[in-house]
C-alpha cells in the first residue's frame, strides 16, 4: 500500500487521531501507531501529531503504508425485519448527530456471559441511511428503562462520551422505593466500591482508600404512606449500580424490585410486580452541534400499573426537543 492522504470528513471532526487510525485502519496496532507517529511517517496538514491530536473536518492526514490485513472477520447476524422496526418504534427522538431511544425493561445494552442478543449487536437497524453505525454512549442496566442516547457519528459520540465524563449530562432518575424516606430530601454523600462473592461482583458501600466517591441528589415526588414513595433521583456520580445501592444502604429503602441490593425487602406483601422499578425519565445534555437537547421517557408498563396500584400521579411526559 502506498502513502496516501485522507480528508478528514465532517462527522469525523473531533477525534483524536490515534482513534481516527483504529477506526480506519483496524489491523494497525497502538505500538505500530506509537513508532509512525514518532517517526513523523504520519503528519496532519504536513506537521508531526500526537495519539492525542484532536481532528478537524477538512483536514489533511498523511497515512503511510500500512500493513497487510487480517482475515476478514464474520460478519454479524442482520437484524431481522420484526426486530428492526420494534426497535424503531422505541425511538424518542432522531436527528443527524443523535438517537434516543426509550429502552424497555429486560434488554441488555451491551454483551456478556450467557447474552446472545443484545442492543448494541442490533444498531445496524437503526443507521436509517447514514453511513456510519450508531454507537452507545452511555449504558442503563438491563433491567433499567427509560432514555438512552445513542450518536450517529465519530465527532458526535466524541463530543457526547465527553459531556458525559465532564458531568454536563444532567441524568433525572425515577424510583419506586419500600417505605418513605426521611427527610423527604437531602443529598446522598456515600463512597462506593467493588465486591466479590458467590453471586457475582457486587457494589458496596466502603470506606477504603480506593473507594470511589458517590453523589445522589434525591427527593419524594409521592407516596403511598409509609409503604412506598416515589423518588426523582439525580446522580451527580456515575457509579456502577450507584442508585440502587444509595436507595437501599443509605436511605434504608430499597428500590421496588431490586432484590440484588435490597434482598427480601425488596419484594414486600401485596406487590405483584417483582421487576425493578428504576426509570431514566429524563437527560438534558449539550447537543453535538450545539444548543441543549432535552429528552424525556414514559413510564414503562409495569411502573404504570405500580402508579395505579399505589395512586401516586402520573405526570405527563415533556416532548423531546433540541433547544437552541
Amino acid at each position: 500500500m502506498p502513502v496516501t492522504t485522507r480528508t478528514v470528513r465532517p462527522q469525523d471532526g473531533d477525534t483524536r487521531l490515534d482513534r481516527w487510525f483504529h477506526r480506519h485502519y483496524p489491523m494497525l496496532t497502538q505500538g505500530a501507531l506509537q513508532k509512525m507517529l514518532r517517526t513523523g511517517q504520519i503528519r496532519v496538514d504536513g506537521k508531526r501529531a500526537e495519539a492525542s491530536t484532536r481532528l478537524l473536518a477538512g483536514q489533511q492526514v498523511r497515512v503511510p503504508p500500512m500493513p497487510a490485513a487480517p482475515a476478514p472477520r464474520a460478519e454479524p447476524k442482520p437484524v431481522d425485519a420484526r426486530e428492526a422496526a420494534a426497535l424503531e418504534r422505541l425511538v424518542l427522538y432522531r436527528d443527524d448527530s443523535v438517537i434516543a431511544l426509550d429502552k424497555p425493561q429486560g434488554m441488555p445494552v451491551q454483551g456478556g456471559p450467557g447474552i446472545a442478543k443484545h442492543l448494541d449487536g442490533m444498531l445496524d437497524a437503526l443507521r436509517f441511511g447514514a453511513e456510519d453505525r450508531p454507537r452507545l454512549v452511555h449504558r442503563l442496566d438491563r433491567d433499567t428503562t427509560g432514555v438512552l442516547l445513542l450518536a450517529r457519528t465519530p465527532a458526535a459520540a466524541s463530543r457526547l462520551a465527553a459531556a458525559f465524563r465532564g458531568r454536563d449530562a444532567e441524568k433525572t432518575y425515577w424510583a419506586v422505593v419500600v417505605g418513605r424516606p426521611h427527610p423527604l430530601e437531602g443529598r446522598i454523600d456515600m463512597a462506593l466500591g467493588r465486591q466479590r462473592g458467590a453471586g457475582g461482583e457486587r457494589t458496596v458501600p466502603s470506606d477504603a482508600k480506593d473507594a470511589a466517591r458517590a453523589v445522589t441528589l434525591y427527593r419524594v415526588l409521592d407516596s403511598a404512606q409509609k409503604r412506598a414513595a416515589l423518588l426523582e433521583l439525580t446522580p451527580l456520580t456515575g457509579r456502577t449500580h450507584q442508585l440502587r445501592v444509595h436507595c437501599a444502604a443509605a436511605l434504608g429503602c430499597p428500590i421496588l424490585g431490586d432484590g440484588k441490593y435490597g434482598g427480601a425487602a425488596a419484594h414486600p406483601e401485596g406487590f405483584g410486580d417483582r421487576t425493578l422499578h428504576l426509570h431514566a425519565r429524563a437527560l438534558r445534555i449539550p447537543h453535538p452541534e450545539g444548543g441543549v437537547l432535552e429528552l424525556a421517557a414514559p413510564l414503562p408498563p409495569h411502573m404504570k400499573e405500580t402508579f395505579a396500584f399505589l395512586g401516586f400521579d402520573r405526570p405527563r411526559t415533556p416532548p423531546c426537543r433540541r433547544v437552541r
